[in-house]
């Protein structure tokens, strides 16, 4: 049976569980989560995912949520050779640390200011604005300490798709970092090399622009957490 991804088409996890995809050649069929619907909320999505968060894998019934997990396993078990996820101890260390920062400062920081005011009741703050800026000066220093073309070794690995989402989410509300030159190269050389893969990308970033230009009505959602906005 063929993998199912059950995604949204302008969240950066799923569209980096489908560049890795894309760029390894596995089949798959992609299940679109009606977000609005808040069908990842449901009883039936929660025996996929308990945490009820968006993507899940399928694989003929083994479930598994969290892109990063989800990353590394289609490496691990469909191109175990692939240079997506090294198998050097060091390579795959700084790939995995990568992974974890995105996770819990980069995209943690960047999504709260860029995704988070568009689809629910928050407003950009100064503070937000900081923690953002405090990101984007860590990534700059890991690209220059660094000094390689991608952002864990000289070639592209799973590291890259979650980084280059979360900065596309800056791009998508107009956000200059051009100041921020490693990270600025990087990102315009992603897209130059891999056109197929920033086509996922560039489709969600116009996707996040008319919810920024139309918010979208989550009124039906009843979010456990994030505070939905009155449309009127």
């Amino acid at each position: 049976m063929a993998l199912k991804l059950y995604g949204v088409s302008d969240g950066p996890p799923s569209l980096s569980v489908r560049q890795a995809l894309k760029w390894l050649d596995i089949p798959f069929e992609l299940i679109n989560v009606d977000f609005g619907k808040g069908e990842h909320m449901t009883a039936e999505y929660a025996q996929m995912n308990p945490q009820k968060e968006i993507p899940v894998l399928d694989d003929d019934g083994f479930f598994l949520g969290e892109s990063n997990a989800i990353l590394q396993y289609i490496c691990d078990k469909f191109k175990p050779t692939s240079e997506l996820y090294p198998r050097d101890p060091q390579l795959r260390a700084v790939v995995n640390h990568r992974l974890c920062f995105n996770l819990s400062t980069y995209y943690a920081n960047i999504s709260a200011y860029t995704m988070a005011p568009i689809f629910f009741d928050y407003e950009r703050t100064d503070l937000g604005l900081k923690k953002v800026k405090m990101a984007l000066e860590v990534f700059e220093t890991y690209l220059s300490k660094l000094g390689t073309s991608h952002v864990a070794c000289d070639h592209l690995t799973i590291a890259d798709f979650p980084l280059f989402n979360s900065t596309m989410t800056l791009e998508a509300i107009g956000f200059d970092f051009s100041k921020y030159t490693k990270i600025y190269n990087w990102y315009n050389k992603f897209k130059n090399d891999y056109p197929e893969l920033w086509k996922i990308s560039e489709d969600a970033m116009k996707e996040i622009q008319h919810f920024a230009a139309n918010p979208p009505d989550l009124s039906n959602l009843n979010h456990p957490i994030h505070p939905i906005r009155k449309v009127n």
